[in-house]
C-alpha cells in the first residue's frame, strides 16, 4: 500500500498525466476533421477509454485514456499530492486554498459533461410550448389522444431503435418491427411527370416523397436526420410498413424543405408540399388512432412559454444585430405564476433551474407575417463552480504572496 501511495502522490504521475492529457486534446483535434466535431467531443473527451483514434484520414488501432479517465486521475493524484507534501500551516494557506480551487475546477468540469443539457426552444409569435428539443438527437414518438386536451406519448429512444428486432410497450396494443434505421438521409418529393422510383413503402409520407440514405455529416452547420422504417404488428395482423423520417417530425427541416421549394417552384407549391411532409402518419389499431414520428428529443417542464413579441433590430447598412429581444409570457400552474419577461442578447432568463439564452430570430416559413425565435436552453447544476473555483484560485495566489510580501519587508526592517 504505501508503493501504490507513492505512485498515485508521485510528481512524475502528475508530468506523465499532463503529458497525455496534451497528447489526447491534440490526437481529438485532429480527429474533428476525420469524426467531425460533436463525434470527436464524445469519443475522445467524454468518454473514460478511447479504443482506438483518427489520425489524418487513417485509422490507428493504438488506445489512449479518455478525457474522463485522465481528469479523474490528475483530481486524485492532486488530493494525494497535498495530503502528503503539504502540511496545514499560516503560512502555506495560500497554496492549499489555490489546490482546493483547482480540485473544484475539475470536479465542476466532470459535473457539467455528466449532468448539463442543452437545448433549443423554438416557437412563433403567438405559439405556446412546454417543452424543449434537443439540436442533435431524435426519438420515435407513438401519440394518441386521451381527449380532447390530452395526449399520451410513448418515447423510443434511437439507441434501442439501433438494435433493430421487436419494441413492445404495455401501452400499445401492438408490435413494432424495425426493419431499417437510417443514420442520416436525403429526401426529395415525388412530382408528376417525373421517372420516380417506387416508393419506399405504399403507407403515409413515403407515397409523396422520396428518401435515401447518406453517409454520416462531419459538418458543424449540417446535422444527421435519421429514419426509421417499421412494420405494425397485432399479433399476426400486419398493418403495414411506414417510413418514418425525421424530417418530418422536426420542425425546422419542414421550414428548410419550404424554403427550398419556394426558391424553386413558389410560395403556394412549397406550402403544399411542406404541408404534406408534416402531415401525421396515424394507424388505427382497435378502434383508436396512434401517430407516428421521428422527432427531435423533448425536455419537458411544467410550466410553458408563450412568444407575444419579436424584436429583430440590425446596426443601419449591415447585419450586426442591435438588438435581438424575444418577450414571453411564463404561465406556471404549480405555482399560479403569470408574468411577461424580455430575453435579450447579454441578458439571460434563469427560471427553475434553467438558463434560457437569446440565440436566434427569423421569420415563419408558412406565414411570413410572423417572427420566431430560439432560445438555447441550458440546465447546469454546476454552473456556479467554475466561478467559485477560480475565485478561490486567485485568492489563493494572493494571500500566498502577500504572506512573502509580509515577510520580506520584515526582514528588511530588521536588516
Amino acid at each position: 500500500m504505501e508503493k501504490i501511495w507513492k505512485i498515485i502522490s508521485s510528481l512524475k504521475l502528475t508530468v506523465i498525466l499532463l503529458g497525455l492529457s496534451v497528447v489526447l486534446v491534440f490526437i481529438g483535434t485532429v480527429a474533428q476533421a476525420d469524426e467531425g466535431l460533436y463525434t470527436a467531443q464524445e469519443r475522445y473527451f467524454k468518454h473514460w477509454y478511447v479504443p482506438y483514434f483518427s489520425f489524418f484520414g487513417s485509422k490507428v488501432p493504438v488506445p489512449l485514456p479518455g478525457g474522463y479517465l485522465l481528469g479523474t486521475a490528475l483530481l486524485i493524484n492532486l488530493i494525494a499530492a497535498h495530503i502528503t507534501r503539504f502540511k496545514w500551516g499560516w503560512k502555506k494557506s495560500g497554496i492549499f486554498m489555490t489546490h482546493i480551487g483547482v480540485i473544484m475546477l475539475l470536479v465542476g468540469q466532470l459535473a457539467t459533461d455528466l449532468f448539463s443539457r442543452e437545448t433549443q426552444l423554438r416557437f412563433a409569435e403567438g405559439e405556446k410550448k412546454h417543452y424543449s428539443e434537443s439540436a442533435m438527437d431524435y426519438e420515435l414518438a407513438i401519440v394518441s389522444d386521451v381527449n380532447a386536451d390530452t395526449e399520451e406519448a410513448v418515447v423510443i429512444p434511437m439507441s434501442l431503435i439501433n438494435k433493430g428486432g421487436e419494441i413492445k410497450h404495455e401501452k400499445l396494443p401492438f408490435t413494432l418491427k424495425v426493419k431499417e434505421m437510417w443514420p442520416n438521409s436525403d429526401i426529395s418529393f415525388r412530382a408528376p411527370m417525373e421517372n420516380n422510383k417506387p416508393p419506399l413503402t405504399t403507407n403515409g409520407v413515403a407515397q409523396r416523397f422520396h428518401f435515401v440514405e447518406e453517409a454520416l455529416t462531419k459538418e458543424m452547420d449540417k446535422k444527421n436526420i435519421p429514419i426509421v422504417i417499421v412494420e405494425v404488428m397485432e399479433g399476426q395482423e400486419n398493418h403495414g410498413a411506414w417510413v418514418v423520417p425525421g424530417w418530418a417530425g422536426d420542425s425546422t427541416l419542414v421550414s428548410a424543405v419550404h424554403f427550398d421549394y419556394e426558391r424553386r417552384a413558389g410560395h403556394e407549391a412549397a406550402t403544399a408540399i411542406s404541408t404534406a411532409l408534416s402531415k401525421p402518419q396515424t394507424v388505427e389499431v382497435k378502434g383508436k388512432s396512434y401517430s407516428l414520428s421521428v422527432r427531435p428529443v423533448r425536455a419537458y417542464e411544467p410550466y410553458s412559454m408563450t412568444l407575444l413579441k419579436t424584436t429583430h433590430a440590425v446596426y443601419p447598412g449591415t447585419e450586426i444585430p442591435k438588438d435581438f429581444r424575444s418577450r414571453v409570457l411564463i404561465e406556471n400552474p404549480k405555482t399560479q405564476e403569470k408574468r411577461e419577461v424580455d430575453i435579450y442578447m447579454n441578458n439571460p432568463l434563469r427560471y427553475s433551474g434553467l438558463t434560457f439564452f437569446q440565440s436566434q430570430m427569423g421569420k415563419d416559413e408558412l406565414d411570413r407575417s410572423r417572427g420566431t425565435s430560439v432560445l438555447q436552453v441550458v440546465r447546469n447544476p454546476s454552473w456556479l463552480t467554475p466561478y467559485v473555483g477560480c475565485l478561490v484560485v486567485g485568492l489563493g495566489l494572493l494571500v500566498q504572496f502577500m504572506i512573502h510580501l509580509v515577510g520580506f519587508i520584515s526582514k528588511r526592517r530588521a536588516a
